[in-house]
């Protein structure tokens, strides 16, 4: 999977761009790379000057996680590796049996969004499984993904040549578009466009950037780590105000 945000849509944090002067690619290039190495099955969605989604079935292998993609009223979600109870969560937010795991993220982004009173900490940690996804509002100009703590799933980010944000399931994708400027997307946390990254597991601690250094000693972008010994200032609102498209 595949997704770049232009960087007026998204602000990732400053220690994801490394000070090593290394060329990265422009995002039509990112885009071409990915599509030729999937010619079979993959396919991409442009978002005019906004957003490009790119997305490819997994593999057919018992060790490959399944890729899941859905679109519904301008919201769209790739999803990466599955839920044991998604059925539970399905009857709980009221949504079909049969709707898979990309299905649900959306149906319950937009319940919450709209009139949910759970803050996105909470429900993420109900999520029982092996995840991470992706999800895009265009008309709302959300972008919001997550990666589950038992690192089964990676995700990775980087940032390209405009200062676009790249975020994909593929390292050697990363490393080709966004050269030094990539690191591994932090198990247990949310990024959201308008509020940042934050734990979802450890919703009240700040999280710390962790310099990264290559084989050679160059700096990479950092990664980033719960701080146990800082807190927040204050704990995630629960309320009307604290949904998914404006939780703080």
């Amino acid at each position: 999977m595949l997704a770049i945000f232009k960087n007026d849509l998204v602000v990732p944090p400053k220690e994801l761009n490394s000070p090593a002067s290394v060329e990265s690619k422009q995002p039509e290039e990112t885009l071409k790379e990915f599509l030729s190495s999937h010619a079979n099955n993959a396919f991409s969605i442009g978002f005019v000057d906004k957003a490009l989604i790119a997305y490819a079935p997994s593999e057919r292998s018992f060790l490959a996680p399944q890729r899941l993609f859905c679109g519904v009223n301008d919201i769209y979600c790739i999803f990466i590796g599955g839920l044991h109870n998604l059925c539970t969560l399905n009857k709980q937010y009221g949504l079909s049996k049969v709707g898979n795991e990309a299905m649900f993220v959306i149906e319950a982004y937009r319940t919450l969004r709209d009139r949910g009173p759970y803050p996105a900490h909470q429900v993420l940690q109900d999520l029982d499984g092996s995840f991470g996804f992706v999800l895009y509002d265009h008309k709302d100009g959300t972008v919001f993904a997550a990666l589950g703590g038992d690192e089964n799933v990676k995700l990775f980010w980087g940032i390209g040549s405009d200062d676009s944000v790249v975020i994909s399931d593929d390292v050697t994708l990363i490393k080709s578009s966004c050269a030094k400027s990539f690191a591994p997307f932090p198990t247990g946390c949310m990024f959201h466009n308008k509020e940042g990254l934050v734990s979802f597991e450890h919703p009240t601690n700040k999280l710390k950037a962790m310099p990264r250094v290559d084989s050679e000693g160059a700096m990479c972008g950092a990664s980033f780590k719960v701080d146990v010994y800082s807190k927040v200032h204050s704990m995630p609102r629960v309320g009307s105000s604290a949904d998914w498209s404006k939780w703080g």
